[in-house]
């Protein structure tokens, strides 16, 4: 049996990191989304929109807002404003010139290292970003600073179970998927692999990382999602039909409480 890729070790790596600004990279990326063949727009993009509040007069902040699709998505949906960053200039360079909106504001900038206001926002997302980032923690207690009481944060990140080991799919002698490895699940930390470039860094954490960060850092988690396309869609798309043996991604929801009187 043979693996579709070389075994990737756990590496350092630095913080911030902006893979999405190496042109081969970023060049792939956007012929990924124009064309939407991934994944973000068969499940990813779906399944948080399904799980977002009512936006209607809301403030929202925009982690990693890549092209821009969300933020222009929430001012459709009502949003009175909304604030959008990402470590990327292609990006921000992106989005800026697919938005006429004096309602969004686009910030080049780290997750990491942002600050943002106190209390201003009724609403933070951040959709397949936070697998990037080094501290996972230190972000979690700054988005929770910056939401309202009653404020909810939605996030998207690649499912624990891709992030442990990805070596991608063991095959057979003739190219079949056979599975999906498992193995450190328990040891977090950077992982490099291959995305269009070698080198890209992702961070594995367990699934008990993602969700009991959250509570101790003051939030209520209201649900857990490990998307899966509906039959009709895996019709129209069988390709699709990997999301079925292993989960590709993991969306957590949670609220700041509100301050009891």
């Amino acid at each position: 049996m043979t693996s579709s890729h070389e075994d990737h070790n756990t590496v350092p790596a630095p913080s911030p990191q902006n893979i999405y600004d190496d042109p081969r990279f970023f060049e792939g990326y956007r012929t990924l989304r124009e064309k939407d063949t991934g994944l973000n727009g068969a499940l990813e993009i779906p399944a948080i929109r399904a799980l977002l509040p009512d936006l209607r007069d809301r403030t929202v902040l925009d982690l990693g807002c890549g092209f821009g699709d969300f933020a222009r998505h929430a001012r459709a949906q009502g949003a009175a404003r909304v604030t959008a960053l990402d470590v990327s200039a292609n990006m921000i360079e992106a989005a800026c010139a697919l938005t006429q909106d004096p309602a969004i504001t686009y910030i080049h900038g780290s997750i990491e290292d942002c600050a943002m206001p106190p209390v201003a926002f009724d609403l933070a997302v951040s959709s397949l970003a936070l697998h990037y980032i080094a501290d996972y923690r230190a972000v979690v207690r700054r988005v929770f600073d910056c939401l309202r009481p009653g404020g909810t944060f939605i996030f998207s990140v690649e499912h624990p179970v891709q992030t442990a080991h990805p070596v991608g799919w063991v095959r057979d002698a003739d190219g079949n998927k056979l599975h999906w490895p498992l193995d450190r699940y328990q040891q977090e930390g950077a992982r490099s692999t291959s995305w269009f470039v070698d080198g890209v860094i992702k961070y594995h954490r367990t699934m008990e990382t993602y969700v009991n960060t959250l509570i101790a850092c003051g939030f209520q988690l209201r649900h857990l999602a490990e998307p899966c396309p509906p039959a009709a869609i895996l019709q129209a798309r069988p390709d699709l039909e990997d999301t079925v043996r292993r989960p590709p991604m993991l969306i957590l929801v949670a609220t700041k409480p509100v301050e009891k009187e």
